[in-house]
């Protein structure tokens, strides 16, 4: 029965079709392997040896090279580069591996919880099946991945097929503080048929290499637009206002509740606290501790921003920041220079201005 084809397979028919294993060989005869040195010229005795041009002198291979790999075995496909391209990562090259360094870009999600599910992502957009994961271990192992190419395409009977099939393992490792991990991809198993006959291909270091960057590749090329689309949800978060709450506890010191991150309200503060009159002379983000200033003239600056005027007198103050009871809650604190808690008062009196700063949307600097 007659195959319906298309124009351009029909070319395909006609034509001859390299299969992967010609494309890594150079063309034409490999008679050079057997070829053999020529002996330099004798010189009869008496006479002057003439000089020897060597522009065209083939150097002694290096003690770490492999000299097998001549003729047919030489590989001539250009090395592949590793592409960091996702945010926060970078390139470690080993002297059994190459691996990829992933650094934190938020601080509120647990990297190595991201990096598993970046990975999760990419396999099921790719349609790669897992055979094993143990997140304790920190790894993947992928089940069969499949490619096919047609190398030579009939009118009447079936085409005949090449067949790339491979296994990979992902290792994800984690430092301890958290911050950094680290991807490394291994090629665990191989195999390559051609018209559904087994090939008998004996991958080099630098096949193995050459597989295992090209996949490295397409998932941080994932993971990068995962990254991208988390760090533009963030900027967007960060333009939204913040609502602030007053909390008068029976007993104890008042305070204001922020429904939001830690990193968001501290950042928001930076710009808040000058706009209510406050100076700020320095701070400490690890302490969440803000040492700010206020004076008479900060009235004029808090008369261009709200409608009350701070009820403060002059002089130093602290303002320290809490987790709250949730990821999205952040207790603040206004304190003296010394460090002692202001009246219920004084907080009080201050929060509406606070508020009112604090859940006004910012477009993005």
């Amino acid at each position: 029965m007659l195959k319906k084809v298309t124009p351009l397979v029909l070319v395909a028919a006609v034509t001859a079709c390299s299969s992967p294993l010609d494309r890594r060989q150079a063309n034409g005869g490999d008679d050079y392997v057997q070829a053999e040195p020529v002996p330099r010229l004798i010189i009869p005795a008496g006479l002057k040896t003439p000089p020897y041009n060597k522009e065209y002198e083939i150097p002694a291979i290096g003690p770490k090279a492999n000299p097998n790999l001549v003729g047919k075995s030489l590989d001539i496909r250009p090395p592949l580069q590793v592409l960091p391209m996702a945010e926060g990562t970078h390139v470690e090259e080993g002297s059994d591996n190459i691996k990829i360094v992933i650094e934190s870009i938020d601080n509120n999600i647990d990297l190595k919880q991201e990096i598993f599910s970046n990975l999760e992502g990419f396999f099921a957009q790719k349609g790669i099946a897992i055979r094993s994961r143990d997140e304790q271990q920190g790894y993947f192992e992928t089940d069969w991945i499949e490619s096919q190419e047609v190398i030579e395409s009939s009118l009447w009977g079936a085409d005949n097929i090449y067949l790339l099939r491979q296994r990979y393992r992902f290792d994800v490792e984690t430092r301890p503080h958290g911050r950094t991990a680290n991807i490394v991809i291994h090629l665990v198993e191989h195999e390559e048929r051609y018209d559904d006959k087994l090939q008998d291909v004996l991958l080099s270091g630098e096949d193995k290499q050459r597989y295992t960057i090209d996949m490295l590749n397409s998932a941080i090329a994932y993971i990068s637009v995962k990254r991208e689309q988390t760090i533009q949800a963030n900027r967007l978060k960060q333009t939204l206002g913040i609502q602030v709450d007053l909390v008068t506890p029976e007993s104890g010191q008042a305070y204001w509740s922020a429904k939001s991150s830690y990193k968001q309200v501290w950042d928001r503060l930076r710009l808040v606290l000058p706009e209510m009159g406050f100076e700020i002379a320095d701070m400490d983000s690890a302490k969440g501790l803000y040492f700010i200033k206020f004076t008479d003239n900060s009235g004029f600056w808090s008369s261009l921003w709200s409608d009350q005027k701070l009820s403060l007198e002059e002089g130093s103050y602290r303002l320290l920041l809490e987790n709250g009871e949730n990821a999205d809650e952040t207790k603040i604190f206004l304190r003296d220079g010394d460090d002692k808690p202001l009246s219920n008062e004084v907080v009080s009196s201050i929060y509406q201005s606070l508020a009112n700063l604090m859940k006004e949307e910012r477009k993005l600097r």
